[in-house]
């Protein structure tokens, strides 16, 4: 045991025994894992929920080729012991979280899981002496190594060339309807519906203090509020726009943004520098706007700055007018 840790054990105080309990559970863990990416993924992404279905048929297979030895040489019994009562070895990502995860970052974990798998074997192989236990875990070691030509070979068998593409475009566009339409959303109401009250105050009062304390207000506000009406307008189970909450952080933080943008300059203490510099940043605001909606929401580009560019000068020329009279 290592002290201040005593339900953990060093590896190397493992015996051969405890090694190969060790690696029958890891097998079952990540054949668990494979299963829980493929239905994740099955009902977008069948081909991929496939390449997961044959990886873990392929746990499967490694892990009776263990249990197999561990029956010959010590018994039924086998120990329970898990990655998280070894010390310092890799623990796995938990199932739960791969909510939070798109198709890439799926097959990127599953590739890590294979490294690490590897090295285990290739570690574990270094501490046995009994030679057919050596030869299996070289074996699957191997084959671990292996994977990624077999995850080659699964792809080609359930995601050719029009599969794989067909993925791709429905993975994109569900990172548009989860993140991008609604922190768009955001980020045009936070830009564009703070600029008349803040200009309006600046011009009114031309005080930097007021003017920082209501556009504060102002972009906050609106970020609690436009966070809170797209988390609860849609929980995406029809509209596939995927989960309320990515949505609701996704439109909040981007409207908060959008309205701090021009009120943080009047931090400064000159009033017309302030002012020059929130109508500059304004303008960047605009154009990153028109820039989103063209690259990600396919809108003509002239199209989008008739809309954004034209619309939000004439809110600010507004928050001025008022702001002045």
């Amino acid at each position: 045991m290592i002290p201040g840790f005593s339900n953990r054990r060093r590896f190397s105080d493992l015996s051969e025994q405890e090694i190969l309990a060790l690696a029958i559970s890891s097998e079952e863990d990540d054949g668990q894992i494979y299963r829980g990416y493929a239905e994740k993924l099955r009902a977008d992404f069948p081909a991929s929920a496939a390449v997961f279905d044959g990886m873990a048929e392929e746990e499967d297979g490694h892990r009776k080729r263990l249990i197999d030895l561990h029956v010959a040489r010590f018994g039924k019994v086998i120990p329970l012991i898990r990655r998280e009562h070894v010390a310092g070895f890799y623990a796995r990502r938990p199932v739960w979280l791969t909510e939070n995860l798109g198709l890439e970052k799926i097959r990127g974990e599953a590739a890590g899981m294979e490294q690490e798998a590897h090295a285990f074997y290739m570690r574990a192989a270094s501490h046995t002496t009994d030679a057919a236990t050596r030869k299996l875990l070289g074996d699957l070691a191997a084959a671990e190594a292996a994977h990624k030509t077999l995850a080659g070979e699964l792809e080609a068998e359930h995601l050719g060339a029009d599969a794989r593409s067909e993925e791709d475009r429905t993975a994109h566009r569900q990172f548009v309807l989860t993140w991008v339409q609604p922190g768009l959303a955001g980020l045009m109401d936070g830009s564009v519906s703070t600029l008349a009250p803040i200009f309006a105050v600046a011009f009114a009062t031309m005080d930097n203090h007021t003017t920082l304390l209501v556009g504060l207000a102002a972009a906050i506000g609106a970020g609690i509020s436009m966070g809170f009406t797209e988390a609860a307008s849609d929980d995406g189970q029809l509209s596939g726009r995927g989960s309320p909450i990515k949505r609701g952080i996704a439109a909040g933080v981007m409207t908060t943004l959008g309205g701090l943008g021009h009120a943080l300059p009047y931090l400064l203490s000159d009033f017309w520098t302030a002012t020059i510099l929130a109508i500059a940043i304004v303008f960047v605001e605009l154009w990153a706007i028109v820039w989103i909606q063209n690259r990600y929401m396919q809108t003509p580009f002239l199209r989008a700055t008739f809309q954004v560019v034209l619309g939000g000068a004439l809110v600010l020329g507004a928050g001025m007018l008022i702001g002045a009279g």
